[in-house]
């Protein structure tokens, strides 16, 4: 299928098929070859220096994919550009001239395999691993948006191929290569604020729509849309234009809701400063649950245990995060007439000895005290941005390379915290605590025979000034292989992932 044909085509998905398998074949011998050497690797050695700018492809760049392409581009050159709505992504398009144009990111892979070393996946949430994946199995480096991925088992495979081919990785929560992220880990780790035991983060999201029912009726597939590969591995159901560009993070087939989405920018700077790893317990609580689209908000609290640490032994920590206009309660002490919400959401971390305060981003951090910290400065700081940074990433040598603030080592793991406590509000009907397993990625106490049914559509009307409800359920499901299928869904028929790295 080349670039130019029509998207509804009768054979497209035959011919995609073929094209992936001939693509997945030669991945494995070529994978090793494509990395991006440095030219001073290679000078003196009879080799021409490769040039040091670095071709990137974009995958979903109507929306985000075009601003951080556009972060990126003074830098670097843009030479394939692909998206499944071409009327969302001609903005784009129109930027990028020259840039080569597809509808399926498989065919592209195939078609420009040795013309590109790195990739940019900014398309809905459920499609960021399939993507990253088989481009890091080809070599190609990845920048991926957030949420790195729309389920637990797809962070941890994102983590593992990363380290298994080397390539250079950054998730796309730009704050953590920020000063603010910075400042509050010198602060914490320096004791500044003693002991924390207790974390509060929120958003003002979602500023989508969350907690609506599924469209009943079905539209006409614009003629610039391609509804089968926008699907891609999910469920296969009627187009609406409800569900995309954009609003497709309300809806649990393709999103994570308002937890997933920000989630990956606020709670950050609590993840990487008090070096939390896994938790151990979960609970969710929300507004009305319905089966198809997240709830218009959310409370959720994860605990995680005592843990050694880089600077020694920390105390278990709860944290609780709120959504859809929820805030913690201020502490005592708290500015009169100021705002929690900076720049979008909030957290505060509680300490023995001070409160820490920060926005959205980990943007301008504060303590409650009013002292302002004077300490050493341990953490790298990226002297370009998040965008460039990945880009010097990406041109050196995996042998002595300078990881991203970002890379998958890191933000995999907390990736699949977040997630994880997307799964605490879907399965909040068992009602109890949820205990998890993060080494295995199992729930460890769902037991064989729990069960829970799910509303699938909120009805209401009124006659003659009467109130009426209908909340129609689900048959009851086994919670357990339920709670299976979101740690790892299973992909819809000639989609896949590749296996797991040992």
């Amino acid at each position: 299928m080349s670039e130019t044909d029509n998207n509804n085509n009768s054979d497209q998905s035959e011919g995609v098929s073929f094209t992936r398998r001939r693509l997945l074949k030669r991945g494995a011998t070529t994978a090793a070859g494509i990395l991006i050497v440095p030219s001073f690797v290679v000078s003196g050695l009879g080799h021409t220096a490769p040039s040091d700018r670095l071709n990137i492809a974009g995958v979903g760049v109507g929306g985000r994919g075009f601003s951080v392409l556009q972060a990126m581009a003074d830098d670097a050159s843009i030479v394939a550009l692909c998206d499944v709505d071409w009327r969302y992504a001609q903005r784009c398009f129109d930027r990028f001239p020259n840039a080569s144009k597809f509808w399926d990111w498989r065919v592209m892979y195939e078609e420009m395999l040795n013309d590109i070393d790195a990739v940019v996946v900014a398309t809905s949430d459920h499609s960021h691993a399939a993507v990253a994946a088989y481009a890091m199995s080809l070599g190609k480096h990845v920048y991926v948006e957030k949420p790195l991925t729309h389920t637990v088992y797809e962070s941890r495979l994102l983590t593992r191929l990363a380290a298994h081919y080397r390539v250079a990785t950054q998730m796309g929560n730009q704050g953590a290569s920020a000063e603010g992220v910075n400042l509050m880990v010198e602060w914490v780790r320096n004791g500044e604020i003693g002991e924390v035991n207790h974390v509060e983060a929120f958003t003002d999201r979602p500023i989508w729509p969350q907690g609506i029912n599924t469209p009943k009726v079905a539209m006409p597939i614009p003629d610039t849309m391609n509804w089968d590969l926008f699907i891609g591995p999910a469920r296969m159901r009627p187009y609406h234009d409800i569900y995309t560009p954009w609003n497709f993070r309300g809806f649990w087939d393709f999103g994570t809701g308002a937890l997933g989405d920000m989630a990956c920018h606020i709670v950050h700077p609590a993840f990487k400063a008090l070096e939390l790893g896994y938790p151990t317990q979960v609970q969710g609580s929300s507004t009305l649950l319905l089966q198809d689209s997240a709830p218009a908000a959310q409370k959720v609290s994860l605990s995680y245990p005592q843990r050694e640490s880089s600077f020694g032994r920390l105390p278990a920590v709860k944290l609780d995060w709120y959504d859809g206009g929820l805030q913690p309660l201020r502490p005592a002490g708290w500015p009169a007439g100021r705002s929690m919400n900076h720049r979008g959401g909030g957290v505060l971390f509680h300490g023995s000895k001070d409160t820490l305060v920060c926005g959205c981003y980990g943007a301008d951090p504060w303590l409650l005290s009013g002292r302002q910290p004077a300490v050493a400065q341990t953490e790298r700081r990226v002297d370009s941005n998040h965008y460039l940074d990945w880009i010097r990433a990406c041109k050196e040598s995996p042998d002595s390379r300078t990881e991203t603030k970002s890379a998958f080592h890191e933000s995999g793991p907390f990736n699949e915290t977040v997630v994880m406590g997307v799964l605490a509000v879907r399965l909040q009907a068992l009602n109890k605590a949820l205990d998890w397993d993060g080494d295995n990625m199992r729930f460890a106490n769902i037991n064989a025979n729990d069960e829970l049914t799910i509303i699938t559509e909120e009805g209401f009307s009124i006659t003659d000034g009467r109130p009426s409800f209908s909340r129609p359920r689900t048959a009851p499901l086994n919670a357990s292989a339920f709670a299976e299928g979101l740690i790892r869904t299973r992909y819809r028929d000639g989609w896949s992932l590749p296996p797991m790295p040992s």
